[in-house]
């Protein structure tokens, strides 16, 4: 009787630990789902704040004209430094015009070609990367939300600095990433850190882009700082001296 009374104890014992563990499985499961739920609809809001900002701010950017600042750093050896005037122009693209003294080649005539024939593939070279880094700065509205429906997009908290980062995964091409720092208060970038490449994964780019406010509150890449690993080249861009032209100045 006594073996009896203890096995039917055990085994009673045995099936309310199954049942425990049961519900504990249901209760973890169902509050995966709330947390999953809660997050998703945390990054579709942040996501929506994002996107409208973007494409405002963007429309107000086309009505300035600006000096670019940019410094060139190829092989450690610093080049001089070059201002254009920039602005957008019909095409949605920024247009940029030389301002003061370009520099001339010197030495002789053959050496002068030599020059002239790295200078243009090297120019040739940068235009390919920033076509490339166009597609990324500043970020399309439009190709956010294709990344998001791709679900190439996440979001996580910069508690310190009180930010959100939209990570976004293979965004122009594969293997790439570009993270958006966004601050939800001001509804304003703050800045991007963009990981991409030229033609192969090997040859690495990087672009820094730091944003700034003008006093009417438009935002705009107020520094950005590109590596070009491959070819040993480092730009860095100031953007300054921002006013209205055109028929938005009058």
């Amino acid at each position: 009787m006594r073996v009896s009374s203890v096995n039917g104890m055990q085994a009673k014992f045995r099936i309310n630990g199954e049942k425990m563990m049961a519900a504990l499985v249901v209760m973890l499961s169902l509050a995966a789902v709330a947390f999953a739920q809660a997050g998703g609809a945390e990054l579709k809001q942040r996501f929506a704040a994002l996107k409208q900002s973007a494409a405002a701010n963007q429309q107000k950017l086309h009505k300035y004209q600006w000096t670019e600042i940019q410094q060139v750093t190829y092989k450690g050896d610093q080049k001089p430094q070059q201002q254009f005037m920039c602005q957008y122009g019909p095409d949605g693209k920024v247009q940029k015009f030389p301002m003061g003294p370009q520099q001339q080649p010197s030495g002789g005539k053959f050496k002068q070609r030599m020059i002239e024939k790295k200078k243009d593939e090297m120019e040739q070279y940068m235009g390919q990367v920033k076509s490339l880094l166009a597609a990324y700065v500043p970020p399309n509205p439009a190709k956010m939300q294709q990344a998001a429906q791709a679900g190439k997009i996440s979001l996580s908290r910069n508690a310190g600095a009180g930010l959100v980062n939209f990570t976004f995964k293979d965004y122009v091409q594969p293997g790439d990433q570009m993270v958006v720092a966004f601050d939800p208060t001001a509804k304003k970038i703050a800045n991007l850190n963009i990981n991409t490449y030229m033609g192969q994964e090997k040859d690495a780019v990087t672009l820094l882009v730091d944003f700034s406010s003008l006093p009417d509150g438009t935002n705009y890449a107020e520094k950005t700082t590109l590596d070009v690993k491959a070819k040993q080249i480092v730009v860095t861009t100031i953007n300054t001296n921002y006013h209205l032209f055109g028929a938005a100045a009058q």
